[in-house]
């Protein structure tokens, strides 16, 4: 630091101090605990210990500084010095195997890992044996320090992770930038959409002049009024088109997905959805100063008989037109305020689907409220009315079963249904659900999570969010389902038949049952990901239970790999034809999960264990799926209290070939991804053009779609509704 940053970090550290303190001028092991925001008391009290000099059982200004000061300031022998003091619970001069231990399972309650005891043990003995060179039962402090020589990142993190939570907030000089959206890297990502969304501005200013045009003798007012009317007549049609989701995922497989922006068609929606809510406000706030100003100089009516009777006669229909308006205007707000985000993300799904359904009663008022509104709906109206009956139709008779049932952490839900012959699908469909034993009326959109090459049956991973998934949830934790239980025998042909197909199945648990529980599929419908296939490197990148169209990407791609793969009739070695075809362009798979914690890796931990298996004979560079497991409860790797931890798991994972957290060959690196350095690494492998498909939150989804911007990615976003 230079003698400025030096000032400003003393300030700093003062100021901290004393707010911390108190009016005693000493921090306490309590204070020192919650300043130091950990979970396990044992590390509090190592830094308590280590920082408390005097040991007096508090800490004075005088004695931070000092520990700071090595900390940030003092050689790499001083800083190894207080990493060793740390491990060293006994102040005897060397680390025996109990204390490493001890040190090793607080490590493991603050990243929130739950382990058995022998593993932990493993964990001891694998760190302990590296260390301890000379055999002598103990590590000392050379040994210590010749074992962090092989994690030269460690240094840079010790210091880095000691005095964070005193570390001064950065302040970066101000660097004027060109706008994101004005970027060429934006506008080549977005060209389709944004092509798009100009044509529809333009479409609506033509549309609103020529029809205000027609009313220029009438007065200001009527022109406003009659031109955003003619925008809403557009408008209300429009919105049904962009949810015609047969007709969309029929458009997803000819040219026209390379010129409209289908992947956006739900943003699409509810942009519309809000251009229909403020030109309503402009069309319904222009009618009310025309009938005040025709009150006050006509002086026939009153404001009240102009809005809420039909005595006026205004309108093609009994001089309906200000009634219905007034209660268009209502539906229109109340179905604008429950398709927020908050209500829909927030467990109150119900209030969005059932209001959303007042569309009908919308354009029923519409024609009764204008007189052309049904010239412009008559084509729209009649392939929505089509698609319905259609959906309809083929849900209810192809009604199928739910056949098997595991529960899995974090309350996800695994359905197996039976499947029709007749039902296919491409990998990372969805479909809509009802079970009539939940919600007759009810339908909810889920991500099919097996591949399509699973003839006899499909998969939804269900995770509880809202009151219908905790209703299905809390419904199969029932001890029997009394009807239910298929024939014995009937089960066990299923389960050969499984097998007989190869195909990864759930492990069996108290959580697992087979049932036989009527339920009624709507779709395939298209998304985003089926263009996967053209890509030629894909980043797959999911987010908790975002996984679930992955999972169902991944089963497909590997089925397609082992049929590339050849095998030598002389020997064991095998490879993979790596040839473009009409189906599958694809030369590289990188596979990113992000989970928040431990258990959520068992969703799908036996199809991930499949896949690696399918590729253990390839050589690291010539892996043709590459996987990347996060945890972002552990602490991550410049965090001293995980330091110890992170080089045991390594070290083990070595030795054994195994993740110790998930059971998987891939290490679980601790902490968020770096996306910067994540995609630099995937743009120097040079395996073509980069596609990254995304599905998990929207705050994280913008930050990947920065930096696919900045890398030139092509991103796409799994989203329906």
């Amino acid at each position: 630091m230079s003698v400025d940053d030096d000032a400003k970090w003393l300030e700093w550290v003062t100021k901290q101090f004393e707010s911390i303190a108190g009016e005693d001028k000493e921090i306490d092991l309590e204070e020192f605990k919650t300043a130091l925001k950990v979970k396990e008391s044992f590390f509090a009290e190592r830094f308590f210990a280590l920082f408390d000099s005097d040991g007096s059982g508090s800490i004075s200004l005088d004695e931070l500084m000092k520990a700071l000061n090595l900390l940030t300031h003092g050689s790499e022998t001083d800083k190894l010095r207080f990493l060793f003091q740390v491990y060293d619970v006994d102040g005897s001069g060397s680390i025996d195997p109990d204390e490493l231990r001890t040190v090793l399972k607080s490590c493991l309650r603050e990243s929130a890992i739950s382990l058995p005891e022998e593993k932990l043990d493993d964990l001891t003995l694998a760190l302990f044996e590296s260390a301890d060179k000379d055999n002598s039962g103990a590590i000392t402090f050379e040994e210590l320090k010749e074992e962090l020589e092989n994690f030269p990142e460690v240094m840079e993190n010790l210091t880095i992770s000691a005095a964070n939570w005193l570390k001064p907030p950065t302040t970066e000089k101000y660097t004027r930038q060109t706008p994101r959206y004005l970027t060429p890297a934006y506008w080549h990502n977005n060209s389709r959409k944004l092509l798009f969304m100009c044509f529809y501005v333009l479409v609506n200013i033509l549309l609103f002049i020529f029809a205000a045009l027609k009313y220029t003798s009438i007065g200001g007012w009527i022109m406003l009024a009659k031109g955003c009317g003619q925008c809403l007549n557009f408008n209300c049609t429009f919105v049904a088109v962009l949810m015609l989701r047969r007709s969309l995922t029929w458009l997803r497989m000819t040219w026209v997905v390379r010129v409209l922006p289908l992947d956006q068609h739900v943003l699409l929606h509810q942009l519309v959805g809000f251009a229909i809510f403020g030109i309503s406000v402009v069309h319904a706030s222009a009618h009310f100063i025309n009938f005040v100003n025709l009150s006050h100089s006509v002086g026939t009516y009153q404001l009240w008989e102009y809005l809420f009777t039909t005595r006026p006669g205004i309108g093609w229909i009994y001089g309906t037109a200000s009634i219905t308006g007034v209660i268009l205007q209502l539906l229109i707000i109340l179905m604008l305020i429950c398709s927020s985000t908050f209500i829909r993300r927030s467990g109150h799904f119900e209030v969005f689907y059932w209001t959303h359904l007042s569309y009908i009663w919308v354009w029923a008022l519409l024609i009764l409220h204008c007189s052309n509104f049904w010239k412009w709906f008559v084509a729209s109206g009649f392939l929505f009315l089509m698609e319905k009956i259609v959906g309809i139709t083929v849900s209810r008779i192809g009604g199928t079963q739910i056949v098997e049932v595991s529960l899995l952490p974090s309350k996800v839900t695994h359905l197996v249904i039976k499947r029709s012959q007749f039902f296919h699908y491409k990998p990372g469909d969805y479909v809509y659900v009802n079970i009539p034993a939940i919600a007759k009326y009810e339908w909810h959109p889920f991500t099919i999570s097996s591949a399509p090459e699973q003839q006899d049956s499909i998969w939804l991973h269900i995770r509880s969010l809202g009151q219908w998934t905790n209703q299905l949830y809390e419904y199969f934790r029932q001890p029997e389902l009394v009807g239910n239980e298929p024939k014995r025998l009937t089960t066990n042909l299923r389960n050969k038949k499984h097998q007989k197909c190869a195909q990864v199945s759930t492990k069996l648990s108290e959580n697992h049952r087979y049932c036989n529980i009527k339920c009624y599929i709507d779709g395939p419908y298209g998304t985003p990901t089926r263009t996967i296939f053209t890509s030629e490197h894909a980043v797959l990148i999911g987010a908790g239970i975002g996984i679930t169209p992955f999972a169902s990407i991944l089963q497909s791609i590997m089925y397609r790999y082992r049929m590339r793969k050849q095998n030598c009739p002389n020997s064991s070695y095998s490879w993979c034809e790596n040839v473009k075809d009409n189906e599958m362009n694809l030369r590289k798979v990188d596979f990113i999960w992000i989970n928040r914690d431990q258990k959520s890796f068992e969703w799908f931990v036996s199809l991930l264990t499949k896949l690696e298996m399918d590729q253990a004979d390839e050589a690291p560079q010539g892996r043709f799926l590459d996987m990347h497991m996060y945890m972002t409860s552990a602490l991550s790797k410049n965090d001293m209290k995980a330091l110890g931890l992170q080089m045991a798991l390594d070290l083990l994972a070595k030795k054994e070939k195994c993740d110790s957290i998930t059971g998987l060959r891939t290490r679980t690196q601790p902490g968020r991804p770096d996306w910067s350095k994540v995609f630099q690494k995937i743009a120097e492998e040079k395996k073509g053009k980069v596609h990254v498909f995304f599905c998990g939150s929207p705050v994280l989804a913008k930050t990947i779609k920065a930096q696919c911007e900045h890398f030139s990615f092509k991103f796409y976003k799994e989203n329906f509704q």
